[in-house]
């Protein structure tokens, strides 16, 4: 019986790519490594007619491989393109809209937590997930150690699942999982080498099955 259900979970944040078919392939081939539960695709500053090209040709792909399609902050670009949800970098009320308008139709994640009173508040409005980290906080090897306490404190005392941004390697995973997070982040570990990114998601879902602590 699989045990992925009861451990820390993977969740990839797409690459910044120019050529949307290539973007849409590299991230294809990682999925081919194994489980990925949520992939984030942010627009890095594209115009909105390009990010939609972009998620157009990506949500399919993450679709058909299992996992859910999250679109960073545009609700109608993530209509568009059929997107399973938003991930919401922006203020409070930006969340606070999308909830009251998407939930329970679309998924709605809290993004770029940064403190204890910050997760609160996104607490109080019943996200899908909370995000400890930022997209492109992927600097150095390990997790940010402010990211990984935020994510065992309130891994041990809310019931909303939250995602801890890893670093850039791939083994980072594992610190994140010890803390007691649902969800790992993962964005440069994987796609820094594109021809090895389903290599390293078999290695990371290896890693996690033989020494994550299971959920009870």
């Amino acid at each position: 019986m699989s045990t992925i259900r009861y451990r820390c979970r993977l969740v990839l944040i797409a690459p910044d790519i120019e050529d949307a078919g290539e973007r849409a392939s590299i991230v294809a081939d990682a999925l081919k490594g194994g489980d990925v539960a949520t992939v984030i695709i942010p627009g890095y500053g594209r115009s909105d007619d390009d990010f939609q090209r972009h998620a157009e040709a990506l949500v399919p792909v993450i679709q058909a491989a299992g996992a859910a399609a999250l679109i960073v902050g545009d609700s109608r670009i993530a209509g568009r393109a059929k997107a399973d949800g938003m991930h919401i970098d922006g203020p409070l009320a930006e969340l606070t809209d999308a909830i009251e308008k998407f939930r329970p139709k679309l998924i709605v994640g809290a993004g770029r937590v940064g403190d204890r009173h910050q997760a609160l508040e996104v607490g109080e409005l019943d996200p899908d997930y909370v995000f400890f980290g930022k997209i492109g906080g992927d600097i150095k090897p390990e997790p940010h150690p402010k990211n990984l306490a935020l994510g065992e404190w309130w891994a041990s005392m809310v019931s909303i699942p939250c995602v801890v941004m890893g670093g850039t390697d791939p083994a980072s995973v594992l610190a994140i999982a010890e803390t007691g997070a649902e969800f790992a982040a993962l964005s440069t570990a994987v796609f820094a080498e594109p021809g090895r990114a389903a290599i390293v998601v078999a290695e990371v879902n290896a890693l996690l099955d033989e020494k994550a602590p299971r959920f009870e």
